[in-house]
């Protein structure tokens, strides 16, 4: 697998948190997600970071969401995978499944 598609933890859960919440892919809502189905608390500035790197690698693009009243005039961005992001997911779980493989013996020993 080539290099750039390995994706660190932070990076694979953030990818996999924008598929899950769709078309409701806010960064406040990926934050909710990733506390509540990982158990991971993240600031929004290492958010958005993540955010920002994985769009320059290509893997997740965002849109402005129109003009927003509730929240002052501020628009919301909404964030989806990339065709090379989602192939990144699945070249991740699949060495991660390869990885895994063989290995239920020993994790599942008491």
């Amino acid at each position: 697998m080539p290099r750039s598609l390995i994706l660190g933890e932070l990076e694979q859960l953030v990818l996999l948190v924008v598929l899950r919440l769709g078309p409701a892919a806010y960064a406040i809502a990926a934050r909710e997600e990733l506390l509540r189905v990982a158990g991971k608390s993240i600031s929004r500035g290492a958010l958005y970071r993540t955010f920002d790197r994985l769009e320059q690698k290509g893997y997740l693009r965002w849109e402005h969401e129109p003009y927003v009243p509730r929240r002052g005039g501020h628009p919301r961005r909404r964030f989806e995978l990339t065709a090379n992001g989602i192939q990144a997911v699945r070249a991740s779980r699949n060495v991660l499944t390869d990885l895994w493989s063989g290995l239920e013996e020993v994790l599942d020993h008491d």
